[in-house]
């Protein structure tokens, strides 16, 4: 089972935004993030990077 940990960078600064991620949506400007538990997180931005092979996706996020 390959599950991810998200991260999301704002302004340079990096952090996580959910681990064991198991489902990724893109929805209008959005990501819709869902953990192996079916927690589901929602945030503002674009997917700017994903490494499969060390299970990292990373989200760029405009500053609030």
């Amino acid at each position: 089972m390959c599950l991810a940990t998200v991260y999301k960078t704002v302004k340079d600064t990096e952090e996580v935004v959910l681990k064991n991620v198991s489902k990724i949506y893109v929805e209008d400007g959005s990501v819709r993030l869902v953990d192996i538990m079916g927690a589901e997180t929602v945030v503002e931005g674009s997917i700017s990077f994903v490494d499969l092979a060390n299970s990292i996706v990373k989200l760029s996020c405009s500053a609030v």
